[in-house]
């Protein structure tokens, strides 16, 4: 059983990445030992120097990331003046509002202060406070796997074009295949990881995570329809300006996770209130299915047949399993995939979230209402599609918060036609 303090770095994740981590350091310090031996050169050498520098800086930059944290919005949150719940999402996991630019993670159960993505490798989330050592991390990492690999292969091919006269101790084959395994491992990285930090530079730049790029984009394709202005990122105020929000020397973003500085015309409810406008939308779109195929929750589902699982969700989002009978609200369709949450499960169960929502084959549900598109008098099944746990107002039980109901711009809505009738 894992310490407390161990209890972080327990998982596949982390020790995946410290056991690559180590193996890429071992070897390649194993080569670089053959090579100042041999030739005398000790450990002014510059690439065994730089070597050590980025592989230090990887494994500071990594505990860093793991045990600072995202940053976690309080339990409970409400914005100062009570007026402002109107413009915010409520967390009925949380028992609080969505502050700006703040996520509830499924997985850390917690909502994340400027949510960028959940990382497996580091077993927590992306956010406001270790985006800067998650950078820093990926970017040693890289440079680190670049010199490593130029060892790496420099000491492969001396052995393969030298093997008379080999100057160092002839390696053994289990030695050979771990170099091997070292030098794929540490190409993968720059690839892989390499991708993965331009990406993180681009957002960085940009000033906007992984969760907003994906907002913004629906935000412009809302617009794109209607005389509407192209919907500008408030937080970006300059490249140079977005840098310093998360790039510095120690690592540390400035500011408390919950106030914005924002670029002008802009305030600090401006994307989320074009969030509850996607979500209002989202629920209107909502449609129930019923199924009538069991769903096995499997990635690769064959016995749905060959064109189901070659053409899969493109997303680490999770697979659910379903009986027949069951009832799904679908609020995504792919071509041969549906997204949704099953019906009749409670959300909230001793303050976890206990929805059953993810992909699932088309194939294994029939659709019981029709999609609003389809018939827009249809007033009855856009109501009926309003389920959405993710964006319902909290629960009645929470006296102190019960009245952010009254700000809800779906029964807002409602009211006003009532009104208008």
């Amino acid at each position: 059983m894992c310490f407390a303090v161990f209890k972080r770095i327990c998982s596949w994740g982390p020790l995946v990445a410290l056991a690559i981590i180590k193996l890429i350091t071992s070897m390649t310090l194993h080569c670089c030992r053959n090579k100042l031996v041999s030739n005398g050169i000790g450990v002014t050498d510059p690439s065994f120097i730089a070597f050590m520098i980025f592989s230090g800086l990887t494994l500071y930059h990594f505990i860093n990331s793991v045990y600072e944290g995202p940053g976690y919005l309080p339990y409970k949150w409400m914005p100062e003046n009570f007026n402002d719940v109107k413009y915010l999402q409520a967390c009925n996991f949380c028992n609080g509002y969505k502050a700006p630019r703040s996520h509830h993670c499924r997985r850390c159960n917690r909502c994340i202060l400027k949510m960028d993505h959940h990382c497996p490798w580091i077993n927590n989330c992306v956010g406001h406070k270790n985006h800067g050592y998650f950078t820093a991390f990926l970017a040693s990492a890289v440079v680190g796997c670049c010199i490593s690999t130029y060892i790496l292969i420099n000491w492969m091919i001396t052995l393969l074009y030298m093997r008379q006269t080999f100057p160092y101790q002839f390696p053994s084959v289990l030695v050979l295949f771990l170099v091997i395994t070292s030098i794929g491992f540490s190409i993968g990285v720059v690839v892989a990881v390499g991708m993965l930090l331009y990406f993180q530079i681009s957002s960085i730049v940009k000033n906007q995570t992984g969760i907003e790029s994906w907002i913004l984009e629906k935000a412009n394709y809302r617009r794109s329809t209607t005389a509407e202005e192209i919907f500008v990122n408030p937080y970006s105020k300059g490249w140079l300006f977005n840098i310093k929000q998360v790039v510095s020397w120690h690592c540390t973003a400035p500011g408390n996770g919950i106030d914005w500085p924002v670029a002008e015309g802009c305030d600090q409810y401006t994307l989320t209130r074009e969030q509850l406008a996607q979500k209002y939308e989202k629920r209107k779109r909502a449609r129930k299915y019923r199924v009538i195929k069991k769903a096995t929750g499997s990635w690769c589902p064959i016995s749905h047949g060959f064109k189901t699982l070659c053409s899969p969700p493109i997303t680490d989002e999770t697979r659910i399993k379903l009986d027949v009978g069951d009832l799904v609200i679908v609020t995504r369709w792919r071509n041969k995939w549906l997204f949704g949450e099953k019906e009749g499960v409670k959300a909230v169960v001793d303050g976890k979230d206990n929805r059953v929502r993810g992909w699932f084959p088309r194939a294994c549900a029939i659709p019981l209402t029709e999609r609003p598109e389809d018939n827009d008098n249809d007033a009855s099944n856009m109501h009926n599609c309003a389920l959405d746990d993710e964006v319902k107002y909290l629960s009645q039980n929470t006296s102190s918060l019960s009245k952010s109901t009254e700000t809800d711009p779906v029964s807002n809505h409602s009211k006003k036609r009532k009104k208008d009738k």
